[in-house]
């Protein structure tokens, strides 16, 4: 068993030594995503921009192995079995994972799994994200209406692709976009 919570003290300073801020460290089975090999994904954004571009990644997962290699030399291993690194951007529609991810895309459409049901038996919530306060999050599901539940009862959630949600998202990085020349049709 992976413990994740050990995963991410190790990953958090290495991400934010870059100037990042974590979004996500999820370990994916074998039996998960039907491969040889687990995978451990890591997600994390530049603050200024909400994304990391190739360079970004590569960067951070060149640091994170290397310290991953130095605890295992001391004897700590993390992962037991041979896995896969991945390391990117968390998207535009991005998991909500913070506290700070509800109160930032309050408005926008939602999909949310929950660990324990609420409203007699419903476990999924579709609906537009009203915002969170304290620890509870709450929803304007499709079906239910308003609906609130502690931050601990989410198993996920993440933002839903609309025209709203590409609008409201800040531009990807366009650096070099100068540098593409177009073919005029003759």
């Amino acid at each position: 068993m992976v413990d994740i919570v050990r995963l991410t003290e190790v990953i958090e300073p290495e991400v934010k030594a870059l100037g990042f801020d974590l979004v996500r460290v999820r370990v994916f089975g074998k039996s998960e995503v039907g491969d040889d090999e687990i995978a451990l994904q890591i997600m994390a954004e530049d603050p200024a921009t909400g994304q990391l571009v190739l360079d970004d990644c590569a960067a951070l997962s060149h640091r994170i192995s290397d310290r991953m290699d130095v605890l295992e030399a001391a004897g700590e291993t993390l992962i037991e079995e041979a896995y896969r690194l991945e390391v990117s951007s968390p998207g535009i529609d991005r998991p909500l994972t913070r506290p700070k991810d509800y109160a930032k895309w309050g408005g926008h459409e939602v999909k949310v799994n929950l660990v324990e049901p609420i409203e007699g038996n419903r476990k999924g919530l579709h609906g537009d994200l009203v915002g969170i306060e304290g620890d509870v999050v709450t929803v304007d599901d499709r079906k239910s209406g308003v609906v609130s539940f502690p931050l601990e009862n989410i198993l996920s959630a993440r933002l839903i692709l609309t025209d709203k949600l590409i609008a409201a998202s800040r531009p990807l990085d366009t650096s070099g976009a100068d540098d593409i020349l177009e073919e005029q049709e003759d």
